[in-house]
């Protein structure tokens, strides 16, 4: 039997009543004509949207097929203190990036990271510890030494982009850098130095480079002020958006059936429910494995942007030792004549105070990596800790990721995949009818950030506001009544960064 969340005008129901496991609110009383909405997924895209539409009065329902609301952002409190399992960093510390209101106001601490022209994306140079896998440090020198030949290297590939209009990968067009400047060819550990400046490169991507495209890898838009690390994780961010939402954790979508003037939206329970329209913000790897049915078929635009759209893979190994044995540095790396073989290890301490190092495999070696049981994981990431540093005590926990293989998302985040256009992540956005789509893979500017899926939620909140409001021929009215969304001065607080 379908639940509808409003009275709609083919079929006047009665309104859904009671409580629900896992929600997060009370269902409001259902008025007359009030236009209501399903959104689909409880990540950032998701609660942003449904956040939205309730200030737009519209009646808002949210689906989640996990047990917990944030999705590919989960913060755990198992060590007695928050650690994010996934999206950890703000990308872009500026009072411009969509998220900068809400951090603010919350007061949260940002641990800034890098600046704007680290060539390690997330980090800059000035507080690291590279060492080789017979635990001896590599000179400073040699790695800023490497560090410029690699954006050297970066630059060459951009010249040879401009030769051709045929796409290739990183990992190719690099090859043919070198072929035509052998001097910027490296032995011995200059070699693995520069193996490990890729491989910061393929985590960046949660990708290899030979997957990564030459034409699309620096065509995100990166807004200005670095890189900040969440200190106290993205939770209070979630809470925030998710306070007074009625939201339905456990609830796995199977099916969404859209009519002209409806969406009939069914869980694997068999409930159904009934809405205007809704809202699909689920991640690009759940669209691609077609474990949602679609009736009628989506359009084959759509169906080619999500197949065609590629997704990567990035885990963390979070490791809790007793005390700090490691150096008082962000990050350290093991340096190897591969990608494959290298190795990042982010130090909680040095921003939090709290004696936690987290490994982060990408691509090939995180798949790799999520194959094996969680304890063999945490085992597999001490022992590349043990390379570096001999003495190194066992930790006393340790916690894993499985995004790629975690049916509720199966992937981290999108990359753009060699000869993918980039108008790919606008039709995975563009309405189908009463369908409105979100999350980072639909983010053209923004792809792969938080606060890509958070602003892209925004957008679905509005575009379904406006064709659901039309249909009802009330714009002009409820307009007088209630503000636009994105129309309130959002209160501006400073940013809290630090940099120890």
């Amino acid at each position: 039997m379908a639940t509808p969340l409003a009275p709609l005008p083919e079929a006047p129901a009665t309104p859904v009543s009671g409580h629900c496991r896992g929600s997060y609110g009370e269902n409001a009383r259902r008025k007359p004509h009030t236009p209501s909405a399903i959104v689909i997924g409880g990540g950032f895209a998701g609660l942003a949207a449904a956040d939205a539409l309730r200030n737009a009065s519209f009646q808002v329902i949210l689906l989640e097929s996990r047990d917990r609301i944030g999705g590919r952002v989960h913060t755990d409190y198992s060590f007695g203190f928050p650690v994010d399992l996934g999206a950890s960093w703000l990308h872009g510390v500026c009072e411009e990036n969509p998220l900068a209101p809400i951090i603010g106001r919350l007061g949260l601490p940002l641990y800034r990271t890098s600046g704007d022209d680290s060539v390690l994306f997330d980090h800059d140079l000035e507080s690291y510890a590279l060492y080789d896998t017979n635990g001896h440090q590599v000179p400073q020198e040699l790695v800023e030494k490497i560090g410029k030949v690699f954006e050297t290297i970066l630059e060459e590939t951009g010249k040879l982009r401009e030769e051709t209009n045929e796409d290739m990968s990183i990992a190719k067009a690099i090859a043919i850098v070198m072929d035509r400047n052998p001097h910027l060819r490296q032995e011995g550990i200059a070699h693995e130095v520069l193996q490990w400046y890729l491989c910061r490169m393929e985590g960046w991507f949660a990708t290899d480079a030979d997957s990564i495209s030459l034409q699309g890898w620096d065509q995100e838009v990166l807004l200005p002020g670095g890189h900040g690390l969440m200190v106290r994780g993205y939770r209070p961010v979630i809470n925030t958006l998710a306070k007074g939402l009625d939201i339905r954790l456990d609830h796995k979508v199977v099916e969404i059936v859209r009519h002209r003037n409806r969406v009939e939206v069914t869980v694997s329970s068999g409930k159904t429910f009934v809405a205007d329209a809704a809202v699909v913000a689920v991640p690009l790897g759940v669209l691609k494995a077609k474990t949602i049915k679609f009736e009628p078929r989506l359009p084959e635009w759509k169906e080619e942007a999500i197949r065609e759209l590629t997704v990567g893979v990035e885990n963390k190994i979070v490791l809790h030792f007793s005390q700090v044995f490691w150096p008082n540095v962000e990050f350290l790396g093991v340096v190897s004549s591969s990608t494959y073989g290298c190795s990042y290890f982010l130090n909680l301490h040095k921003a939090t105070g709290h004696p936690v190092l987290v490994y982060m495999p990408a691509g090939r070696l995180a798949r790799d990596i999520e194959k094996m049981s969680d304890e063999a994981a945490a085992q597999f990431a001490f022992s590349q800790l043990k390379k570096i540093l001999p003495n190194a005590a066992e930790p006393i926990n340790y916690l894993v990721s499985h995004w790629g293989s975690d049916e509720n998302s199966l992937g981290s985040y999108t990359f753009d995949g060699v000869s993918k256009p980039r108008d790919l992540y606008e039709k995975l956005r563009i309405p189908v009818d009463n369908l409105f789509f979100a999350g980072e893979a639909t983010s053209l500017k923004y792809t792969g950030t938080v606060h890509g899926a958070f602003s892209t939620g925004v957008m679905a909140a509005e575009e379904c506001k406006m064709r659901v409001l039309e249909r009802f021929r009330e714009l002009d009215m409820l307009e007088m009544c209630h503000p636009a969304m994105g129309e309130e001065s959002p209160v501006s607080v400073p940013l809290l960064i630090s940099r120890l």
